[in-house]
């Protein structure tokens, strides 16, 4: 049996080999470079766009800027915290990030568990920051996005920066 496939793997082999170049195989070999190359350099650009969002967000030193900030103290295992950032997300899209800013201070890294420590809160948690960085509010456990926007509406009305 091994040696029916191997037969036959090797005449497709020397068939290919001696497939003439014809202009329509040329055409169709730029094609598909071309199109492999699109979609490399469309692949290329979300994730460069998906890593400069992730650091963003989690770039803690933006607190105390000027802007209100809700700030999620965060566990990339923990479901439910994950849940918590769908749903913050989802009640943040009502804002610009000129208006108030979301960060999300993660718990497996240095910089995101000192800042739990130092404000003494654990995962599934939001804290609601003023633009000096001072915190007016602490919200844990689960919340849904129709509560939170109220709640985010009400920080930005109290917190937010005034135009003129």
């Amino acid at each position: 049996m091994a040696k029916k496939a191997n037969k036959r793997k090797q005449a497709q082999a020397v068939k290919a080999a001696a497939a003439p170049v014809t202009r329509r195989n040329m055409l169709k070999l730029v094609r598909n470079g071309a199109l492999a190359g699109l979609a490399l350099t469309g692949a290329g650009y979300a994730g460069a766009r998906m890593f400069s969002d992730y650091k963003e967000m989690h770039d803690l030193a933006r607190i105390g800027q000027g802007k209100p900030a809700v700030v999620q103290v965060h566990d990339p295992q923990c479901p439910t915290c994950t849940a918590l950032q769908r749903e913050a997300k989802r009640a943040m899209q009502a804002f610009g990030e000129c208006d108030l800013i979301y960060l999300v201070a993660d718990l497996r890294q240095a910089e995101g568990a000192a800042f739990a420590t130092r404000h003494g809160v654990g995962r599934v948690t939001l804290l609601l920051l003023d633009g000096r960085g001072q915190v007016t509010s602490v919200l844990q456990g689960m919340r849904q996005e129709e509560e939170l926007a109220g709640i985010f509406a009400g920080h930005f009305r109290r917190h937010g920066v005034r135009r003129s």
